[in-house]
């Protein structure tokens, strides 16, 4: 029987439980499947700290070889360094990771050369149909003449080039908490922020893919508590919390109080516009705050709404000439970087707008989020279609909303919108809900949830 691969292929990635859903024989095969479809002469390969990240990559490697494709593996690496590798060495890679989920999970994130997405639509269902026929006729015969697999260290070429890209030369000295969550931001803060006038208090910074202490996904309030705790214990100016393969980045301040990823979002697209001379197009999904394309104008630049994921993101990047796009996950994209999500890039950015001035990130932030938010609630449910069907039903007719299915479900008026949407990867519907006083967003939230939760 050949192997179905819908239960692993995602949008834009491959995820699932190991070795339940997928083992290295069939990475093996994924990685003979990615090199027919990309025809590279050579690719890169990263892996996250997963037990058995290591296992996959390699086998990956080794069905690449086989087809005649020489393999660069730069070893353990958060994603965007991947991403710092496939555009800075002009080749397609492959990243393995789960990102936050948790521990028994591990998953592989492609890109064409350039760091440019493989998604269902560019590539990804070709690699699933070529892994599914393999699986059971067997590979084809392998190139006459193998590739090579040889190893490479980016880790500081990497730093140096996110150090090249915010300037942070005349920052006043700042205390700030990183906490890693035993993820890969272990592995690249210390050296992307050597040299910087920071006093560093590291948290978590121990490589552990089974998540010791709390799961990788600061999205998630119970994930941050020890760093908040953390630091209002130290004084410190700011903190920041990394997921498990570090490519996004959560901000509290130095009360220890969440910043909104949109009002992230929103300061960094004001500092790169500001770079680009006051004008240029900003991508923003559509979770993200009413204050990202308000703040986006008010800079001279031209918002553009987009649906959630990094491939959807990076495609809409490439179409418009974007120079930045952000999303209410903490994902964070930079022209400048190959149009890929680097968070590290984005806590550059927080690090130079707080120390080139005198205040608080508190005071600082309060021009970037305006509105009440819900932040993403999820709820599990058997049938995602059947909930945003009823979702649908119990507001479509009614005056003054609009309806749009971008992306899920939106609904807005004038004074508060919320969107539902289904989770790619897990048996989820995601909430998220703004207005313009807590209020009427905590009624607004309740009400949907009502409905999502039958």
């Amino acid at each position: 029987m050949a192997a179905d691969l819908s239960t692993i292929v995602k949008a834009y990635d491959v995820r699932g439980v190991v070795p339940d859903q997928w083992d290295e024989p069939l990475a093996e095969l994924l990685g003979a499947a990615f090199a027919q479809v990309t025809a590279a002469d050579a690719l890169v390969i990263g892996h996250d700290m997963r037990p058995s990240s290591p296992g996959l990559s390699r086998a990956f490697a080794r069905g690449a070889a086989a087809r005649g494709v020489h393999v660069t593996e730069i070893g353990l690496c958060s994603t965007d360094q991947l991403y710092y590798a496939s555009g800075a060495l002009d080749l397609p890679g492959a990243m393995f990771t789960a990102s936050h989920n948790p521990a028994q999970y591990n998953g592989i994130k492609m890109c064409r050369a350039g760091a440019a997405p493989v998604g269902q639509d560019t590539g990804l269902a070709e690699i699933r149909a070529l892994a599914e026929t393999w699986s059971e006729s067997g590979a084809p015969a392998p190139a006459a003449t193998p590739g090579t697999i040889t190893r490479r260290d980016t880790l500081e070429d990497y730093a140096a080039y996110l150090r090249g890209l915010v300037d942070l030369t005349a920052i006043r000295p700042l205390k700030v908490v990183v906490d890693a969550g035993n993820g890969m931001g272990g592995h690249t803060v210390p050296t992307v922020f050597a040299g910087l006038p920071l006093d560093l208090v590291p948290m978590y910074f121990e490589l552990d893919g089974t998540f010791p202490n709390h799961e990788a996904n600061p999205l998630d309030p119970a994930n941050i508590v020890d760093l908040q705790q953390r630091v209002r214990e130290e004084g410190a100016d700011l903190g920041i919390a990394f997921d498990g393969d570090a490519d996004r980045c959560f901000v509290v301040d130095e009360r220890g109080n969440p910043v909104s990823p949109s009002a992230i979002t929103a300061l960094v697209a004001s500092r790169e516009l500001a770079k680009h001379g006051g004008k240029g197009t900003v991508i923003h999904n559509l979770i993200t705050s009413w204050s990202v394309p308000e703040v986006i104008r008010e800079c001279g630049g031209t918002p553009v709404r987009t649906r959630v994921g990094h491939s959807f993101i990076k495609a809409e990047m490439a179409r418009s000439g974007a120079i930045f796009g952000g999303e209410h996950s903490a994902h964070y994209y930079f022209a400048d970087f190959w149009n890929a999500d680097t968070g590290m890039l984005a806590a550059l950015h927080v690090l130079a707008a707080l120390g080139g001035q005198d205040g608080p990130l508190s005071g600082l932030v309060t021009q970037y989020d305006r509105y009440v938010g819900s932040g993403e609630i999820n709820s599990t449910v058997a049938d995602q279609t059947a909930r945003l069907a009823a979702v649908r039903a119990a507001y479509a007719g009614q005056d003054g909303l609009a309806l749009d299915e971008l992306d899920g479900l939106t609904v807005s008026s004038a004074d508060w919108w919320f969107n539902v949407r289904p989770s790619n990867t897990e048996p989820l519907l995601r909430l998220n809900a703004e207005a313009r006083d807590e209020t009427t967003m905590a009624k607004l939230r309740d009400e949907v949830l009502a409905i999502i939760r039958g």
